[in-house]
């Protein structure tokens, strides 16, 4: 167990922990939400001894390990990705790195005594320490987050290849705790999907923060929420923590209507003059100033959602024959489509497939090789683009937003001025003055979301938007473009902002091939799964009775009653070659032709413990159907 009492941090003037106290205990699930700037990350570097807490303490026993993903984790350009995501100084890394570097070494040179000698031995290490199941455990990972080249040097992978190695890397190391920070980052749907089944197996306790909230809600078991400083506990996964959060904040209204109508009698007793002994009188004035003091987070609830956008035409954007190519590598190959009024399209597919490369074409910000791209006169786009736009952190958010617009106007022709819209992005107005050099990241990210909707656009393109605003951020994003009266057109690999946002899907398939589905991410999701199930073979209607009763047949059983003696005879062949390979000493050429033999047996192996498998579940089959 892992034990947090009375932490106390702050940035400049601004508390992120107000003496707060948690535990974690073994083998826990647990979210960490809140508005970007809270602190979140800094809560999960001060655990992770990144980072300090100015008060309080935080203990667990000597032998306690904790393992930290960052969000943009820092990897070692000159080791290979084996050697990166073994690393540490727990046995069971060190061995199985050395030993990868050794079978590498034999590889590049099978003739060579010294080699082979080391393999072996290194084999033997590998079996005291029971390494095998974690090796393989680890080249599953990696190769599941789409690593399949392990002696590539980490300075060769691409960006989303070394979040990858990054993540299979945390993943592996042997912890107690396992702290995550937003670890479905630039990852696509797939192997976001793959994650977070991972995840609900892993033996130790997880901290996570994400955006994902199909994620969080699956693999998490306990909330905790970081805001204004405090940090408040719920036991359940996400959807448990909406529920109980909306029973807080209707207590929180009960409290201040309570406060107030005491407050309301506090005065008028005061200001009536009652009769009453000096000392008591002063106490009374005191608590009086104390209640006038106090505040309740019930701000922000009641603001009702307006939108800006200006008139939209009925022609928005038409695609005709677009071909676009990089390096040799074909990202669209013939694709036409008209984009109409109130279309709300999601694009998806793998990194790299050039989903980005079409809103740009879309945006008229990339010329296609071919076809051609019109848009509309009344067209105004506003988009929000992956990475870090330049702002001006000499200036004041306000300053920054009115740079765009002091006010927009909705459709009703009501007025919004900056100060209202910053408001409903979650900056109260005693902060809408602070210099944008004192915010995080992500509300960095918030803020310049908010200037893109002040230009008031009428078509609205979206890249990878879910990737650095938070859950409540979100929330308040979805809520806008309910309201939205143009086009959305958005690539995302955030399952639940897909399904809450749009109607219509562009799937990147591959080879610059692009195809439509109509309807949400899960619809699309469930259509795949039929559409699996019925490319399966389907057993003939030929011969009902063996579809419903199995039988081993005569070949199949005696080929069972064989395999265990099979196998112990293999697994005899494959000690005995080692040891033939250790006499042969420095006779390379009978080492080599032993090494070849021992690679082949071993091979044979794997097929008849495969083999055996699927007839001992046949067996069991059998056995449960008397």
């Amino acid at each position: 167990m892992l034990t947090i009492e009375n932490l106390y941090k702050s940035y400049g003037e601004k508390v992120l922990f107000q003496d707060i106290s948690c535990r974690v205990a073994e083998r826990e699930r647990i979210g960490l939400i809140g508005v970007n700037g809270t602190g979140k990350s800094t809560f999960l570097k001060v655990i992770a001894g990144i980072d300090s807490a100015e008060k309080g303490t935080i203990s667990h026993s000597k032998d306690y390990r904790i393992e930290y993903l960052a969000q943009d984790p820092t990897l070692e350009p000159d080791l290979t990705v084996i050697q990166q995501i073994y690393y540490g100084e727990a046995t069971i890394m060190k061995v199985i790195r050395a030993y990868e570097e050794a079978l590498f070494l034999l590889e590049l040179d099978p003739t060579s005594t010294e080699a082979q000698q080391n393999v072996l031995k290194l084999q033997q290490k590998m079996d005291e320490e029971e390494a095998w199941e974690a090796n393989t455990a680890a080249k599953t990972v990696l190769t599941k987050l789409g690593i399949t080249d392990f002696n590539k040097k980490v300075s060769e992978l691409s960006g989303g290849q070394r979040k990858r190695v990054a993540i299979a890397k945390a993943l592996i190391q042997p912890a107690d705790l396992l702290i995550l920070d937003e670890p479905t980052n630039h990852l696509d749907n797939e192997t976001v999907e793959w994650l977070e089944k991972y995840l609900q197996t892993y033996k130790g306790s997880l901290l996570l923060v994400t955006h994902d909230r199909y994620f969080l809600n699956r693999v998490t078991t306990k909330i905790f929420e970081l805001d204004k400083g405090n940090l408040y506990i719920y036991d359940g996964n996400y959807e448990l923590f909406l529920e109980k959060k909306a029973e807080r904040e209707e207590l929180e209204f009960a409290h201040e209507a309570k406060h107030k109508n005491t407050l309301k009698r506090e005065l008028a007793w005061l200001r009536r003059g009652a009769k009453a002994r000096s000392t008591k009188q002063k106490a009374r004035i005191e608590r009086v100033e104390e209640m006038k003091g106090k505040t309740f987070d019930t701000k922000n609830q009641n603001l009702e959602f307006q939108v800006g956008s200006t008139r939209l035409g009925k022609k928005v954007i038409e695609l005709t024959n677009i071909e676009k190519s990089f390096a040799n590598k074909t990202l669209i190959h013939d694709f036409s489509h008209l984009i109409i009024p109130g279309d709300r399209i999601g694009i998806i597919g793998s990194n790299g497939s050039g989903k980005s490369t079409l809103l740009n074409i879309m945006a008229n910000r990339i010329a296609p090789d071919n076809g051609e791209i019109e848009i509309g006169e009344t067209v105004k786009i506003g988009y929000y683009t992956q990475g870090n736009a330049e702002i001006d952190g000499d200036l004041r958010m306000i300053d920054y937003i009115k740079e765009v617009a002091e006010v927009i106007h909705t459709k009703d022709g009501q007025v919004i001025t900056a100060e209202q819209m910053l408001e409903r992005f979650l900056f109260s107005r005693h902060v809408q003055y602070t210099y944008i050099r004192k915010l995080s990241g992500g509300e960095k990210r918030r803020l310049y979301l908010l200037k893109v909707l002040m230009t008031e656009p009428n078509v609205l393109f979206l890249d990878e938007p879910t990737n650095d605003l938070d859950t409540q951020t979100l929330g308040v994003l979805e809520d806008y473009l309910d309201h939205f009266p143009g086009v959305v057109i958005t690539v995302s690999h955030d399952r639940y902002f897909l399904d809450r946002v749009i109607d219509h899907l562009l799937v990147f398939q591959g080879q610059g091939t692009i195809s439509h589905f109509f309807g949400n991410y899960s619809d699309y999701l469930e259509k795949k799964q039929d559409v699996k199930k019925q490319t399966k073979p389907e057993k003939t209607s030929e011969k009902p009775l063996k579809e419903k009763k199995r039988k081993l047949s005569y070949n199949e059983k005696k080929e069972y009653e064989q395999i265990e003696d099979i196998i112990m005879e293999l697994e005899e062949k494959i000690s005995e070659l080692q040891a033939e390979i250790v006499e042969a000493g420095s006779d390379s050429e009978k080492v080599q032709k032993l090494y070849a033999e021992q690679q082949i047996t071993e091979t044979e192996l794997e097929k008849k413990m495969e083999r055996w498998e699927e007839l001992s579940l046949l067996v069991e089959e059998i056995e449960n159907q008397k």
